[in-house]
């Protein structure tokens, strides 16, 4: 157990009780998770470096953290990391394999792991056991269903404080065998910027995605992926040189402040208080506007904690769940959701819905607009490009101005 908070202070220990450790829910908040799966493929050969057959180099990152409030000497006790799990596969040519495998060993040495006997590469550090392994041939056979040519080798490290199920270790690897994403091809929506004109669709179900939490102030989806050395920020190419990506080395080598730092995505949730956008969501619902489950593909509770009911619809392996339409609705909302979870605006779309994306297509950061255009609208969809909270507010101004008219 690592102490990520300590003590509590009493607004986070009310929004802990109130919306993070409640039984029943969809999900469990108490579990922070997340799972990355790269490789090189003609497909993806501008993000993942490949440029002949000889390009196999697979990256694999699962991790799982679980959170509780613990009591301490404090009032209002402490948040702790009570249960820890980090797994790392790659596959590499022998040579940046044999760095990589070098620069854990090192860390191994550096962080005061102590080496047990047994078959196996086992460490334990206070409460946490690391599994090395190095292999010709993994034994999940993924290498026989995706040869790696000669030259290749496979290393996985586990990091665990607790027994693995079969299930949560398997998950990597049939997310994996799902194959890699294909984009959608971009069609020709049609672009509104009057707010009269996306009214005339309502009522609305509604789908979000991270645009929402980002105007509450919870970081945007690259912190993770910074973090775990996903992908190079500046041109979104995948890490697999050993130099760049040191996300577990620098774990082994401290893991009582790496827990602290790998802790920060769920801090500022637990923290968040919702921004005007959900406000405006919230109010929209009220007034008719806005009904049935609100779509989510956010982790931090912010669309339940404004009162409105959540269909929560993020998996690893993009099999997104059935979700139920509202009979009465007439358009999909979706908002600030981009590429990875279209699948639910297809079966909108489907189904004779409108799809309306509120989306500005891009973000602002250091006093710069970054660009980052939408995949999924098709024609007939509409294209409405403000922010969350600028479009919302505009909504919840127009509908009530049409219901003071109707009186």
């Amino acid at each position: 157990m690592v102490y990520v908070v300590a003590p509590l202070t009493a607004r986070q220990r009310a929004a802990w009780d109130q919306h993070f450790s409640v039984e029943g829910a969809e999900r469990d908040r108490r579990i922070e998770e997340g799972l990355w799966r790269r490789t090189q493929e003609f497909e993806n050969c501008t993000t993942s470096g490949w440029t002949s057959p000889e390009d196999r180099r697979r990256r694999i990152l699962h991790y799982r953290f679980e959170f509780d409030a613990v009591d301490n000497d404090s009032e209002h006790g402490a948040l702790a990391v009570v249960d820890t799990y980090l797994y790392y596969s790659i596959a590499l040519p022998h040579d940046e394999l044999s760095r990589q495998s070098a620069q854990l060993r090192e860390a191994l040495a550096a962080g005061g792991w102590v080496a047990q006997e047994g078959p196996g590469e086992t460490y334990t550090f206070d409460h946490l056991v690391a599994q090395l392994d190095e292999y010709e041939v993994h034994p999940r056979g993924v290498d026989l269903a995706r040869p790696l040519p000669a030259g290749y080798r496979s290393l996985d490290l586990t990091i665990s404080s607790s027994a693995v199920p079969e299930a949560r270790s398997a998950l990597p690897w049939d997310v994996l065998a799902g194959g890699m994403r294909v984009p959608d091809t971009r069609g020709e929506p049609e672009i509104v910027d009057d707010v009269a004109r996306i009214l005339e669709h309502a009522p609305f179900q509604v789908e979000v995605g991270c645009g929402l939490s980002v105007e509450a102030g919870i970081p945007a989806l690259h912190f993770l992926h910074e973090l775990y050395r996903v992908t190079r920020r500046s041109d979104k190419s995948f890490i697999f040189d050993p130099e760049d990506d040191d996300v577990l080395a620098a774990f082994l080598r401290d893991p009582a402040e790496r827990t602290v730092a790998h802790s920060q995505m769920y801090l500022a949730c637990l923290e968040a208080t919702g921004a005007s956008c959900h406000e405006s969501l919230a109010q929209l619902a009220r007034d008719g506007i806005v009904i049935g489950d609100v779509v989510t593909n956010n982790f931090d509770g912010l669309v339940a904690r404004a009162g409105l009911s959540e269909r929560y619809v993020r998996r690893y392996d993009e099999q997104v769940p059935a979700v139920d339409f509202h009979p009465d609705a007439r358009a999909l909302l979706v908002i600030g959701s981009h590429a990875d979870r279209r699948k639910v605006q297809a079966r909108a779309r489907a189904l004779g819905l409108t799809i309306i994306y509120l989306d500005l297509e891009g973000f602002w950061e250091d006093g710069a607009f970054h660009d980052y255009p939408l995949e999924g609208p098709q024609d007939g969809d509409l294209l409405w490009r403000v922010s969350a909270s600028e479009g919302l507010a505009a909504l919840v101004e127009a509908s009530r101005a049409v219901v003071v008219e109707q009186r």
